[in-house]
């Protein structure tokens, strides 16, 4: 298996992992479940190589995912040319502790 299933029915998942990812580059930090945080920094991952293209094609990709436009245009001006010179970890995960209602681990997403 190659991916977490985050104990959603799969159009759940999805819907829920888009708008983490649309949180996510608007604020470029954001705090969530360890589990959640891990599966969207390979989504992350993959749409700022995208952005680094930053082509006609990459855009419509990357569209499919982040489907606000603002934020879309953010990903592609400011977020992409940033990382032009590296070449992959654009993303660090800090581990906080249990969550204090059900202890579920939590964990901050954010850009290097």
């Amino acid at each position: 298996m190659g991916y977490r299933k985050l104990g959603r029915l799969s159009s759940h998942r999805e819907a829920m992992l888009r708008n983490l990812l649309v949180s996510f580059f608007r604020y470029e930090r954001i705090q969530t479940t360890e589990s959640k945080a891990k599966e969207l920094k390979r989504l992350a991952e993959n749409l700022i190589t995208l952005a680094k293209r930053g082509d006609l094609h990459a855009r419509r990709q990357a569209a499919v995912m982040v489907q606000d436009a603002e934020v879309l245009k953010k990903l592609f001006d400011t977020v992409g040319p940033r990382f032009a010179e590296r070449s992959g970890g654009y993303t660090r995960i800090y581990k906080l502790g249990p969550r204090q209602g059900d202890a579920a681990p939590m964990a901050i997403l954010e850009l290097v």
